[in-house]
């Protein structure tokens, strides 16, 4: 039976490649969030402004056998039909049965339709954006909003984006915890080590905590 110190051998092994290969591929995904995170902590640098170079354009399309039900069968059967490919989310509530107010949204492209069943037609407003503004949603694209029950996650990319972000959260606490194992494998670092969790817990602190003494 392996000893206590082979045992941990093999633990500081395996938890130094999982360190090395979980980073890796958390790197750009992490570079992702830094890179958005400073585009929104500076939305006046001039580079980066997208909403005032966004483009825009109305089309009208026909629409035909939309099925009876619910709003979000009735809505995805009029993206498929205008094209339109991403987030439904429901602008307003529904008053009228021969009409149906909606948009389609994905990182870059904004689709606001206004549907006529009297008329079969739909009214598309589309609005593109530039390259920095599909980086910058990103940072904050979920799909969802907190306190509105009416907009549920119904795209699988967005689903495949907000699971890649859950997968980022488990992987940096990862990370973190296996780093202050490394950290307290090393005996004479454990001083230097201290210090700067120390300071680092206390700087975050303060912006979780403190800041509720100002307000």
């Amino acid at each position: 039976m392996p000893s206590s110190a082979n045992w941990g051998a093999r633990l500081t092994a395996w938890n130094r490649r999982l360190h090395y290969y979980v980073g890796l591929y958390l790197l750009f995904f992490l570079w992702l969030f830094c890179f958005t995170g400073l585009l929104l902590n500076h939305s006046k640098w001039a580079f980066a402004e997208f909403w005032a170079n966004r483009q825009q354009s109305d089309r009208e399309v026909a629409i035909a056998g939309v099925p009876p039900g619910g709003d979000l069968e009735q809505a995805r059967e009029i993206a498929r039909q205008a094209g339109l490919h991403g987030e439904i989310e429901w602008t307003r509530t529904r008053a009228n049965a021969e009409r149906l107010e909606f948009r389609v949204s994905r990182p870059g492209h904004i689709a606001e339709v206004k549907a006529d069943f009297e008329r079969g037609r739909a009214a598309i407003h589309r609005i593109e954006l530039n390259a920095w503004g599909v980086t910058r949603i990103l940072h904050t694209f979920t799909g969802v909003r907190m306190g509105d029950e009416r907009n549920e996650r119904d795209w699988g990319m967005t689903q495949a984006w907000a699971f890649s972000m859950d997968a980022l959260a488990a992987g940096l606490i990862f990370l973190t915890l296996s780093s202050l194992y490394m950290w307290w494998r090393r005996s004479e670092k454990r001083r230097a080590g201290a210090i700067a969790l120390a300071c680092g817990a206390a700087s975050c602190g303060w912006f979780v905590v403190g800041l509720r003494w100002f307000a």
